[in-house]
């Protein structure tokens, strides 16, 4: 029995210049400092909270790691469009969270408690009830570590909310610091540089400021029905 013989492969010809041909899709290869969040296993999820944060006693490990709230810090929750918003306004000294469509800023523990007052004291009363808060007993998914210097981690392809790698942060805390003693709280103070902190109230303020413009957004541009 005899085979036919394959004929030599020829050199691929350059397609550069050539239609249909896409420089970018060619050069898709991830610059240096690129890290895919799929590479944050557990053991170094735990390692970045545990051994450089020190949180041991806030994070729970398991199917999707957590991060329990009113212990060091409890958490305002806002709509992402209204988050991402507020975030351009303040200062760097906030730090935020971002997950399944939800902004999270950490706010000192005992915070969440105060949500409902600061509102009726502020005249917001039950005008944005977008703006919810998370305390003792409460939760939220450990977002993934941050990316070197200037390079942004997205969430997770396909992560949807309450699986690993759909919350992210957007400013992260810094590691080996005192974050708790810099979150807002009922009372601005020091950052030692001089500079006062944010305040619990001025934030408490802004967020709902940015919650009912994005409401109110939305309500102008759906189209008037009818009858």
């Amino acid at each position: 029995m005899t085979f036919p013989v394959p004929r030599p492969r020829r050199a691929p010809e350059s397609t550069a210049g050539a239609p249909g041909h896409c420089p970018a899709r060619a050069q898709r290869l991830p610059g240096p400092g690129h890290r895919d969040p799929h590479n944050w296993d557990p053991a170094r999820l735990r390692a970045w909270y545990v051994d450089g944060l020190g949180w041991g006693e806030l994070y729970t490990a398991g199917p999707v790691a957590r991060l329990r709230t009113g212990i060091r810090f409890d958490v305002l929750e806002m709509p992402a469009e209204a988050g991402l918003a507020l975030l351009r306004e303040l200062g760097p000294e906030c730090v935020a969270a971002l997950g399944g469509g939800t902004v999270r800023l950490l706010v000192s523990a005992g915070g969440a408690q105060e949500l409902p007052g600061l509102l009726d004291w502020l005249q917001w009363g039950a005008l944005v009830p977008e703006l919810r808060a998370l305390g003792t007993g409460g939760h939220i998914d450990a977002p993934l570590p941050p990316g070197p210097p200037g390079v942004p981690v997205l969430p997770v392809p396909g992560a949807g909310a309450g699986s690993q790698g759909a919350a992210v942060w957007l400013r992260p805390p810094e590691l080996g610091g005192e974050v708790e003693t810099a979150l807002p709280g009922p009372v601005a103070v020091g950052d030692g540089r001089g500079a006062p902190s944010l305040s619990l109230v001025r934030l408490v303020d802004a967020a709902a400021s940015y919650c009912l413009r994005v409401r109110m957004r939305r309500v102008a541009a759906q189209p008037l029905a009818f009858s």
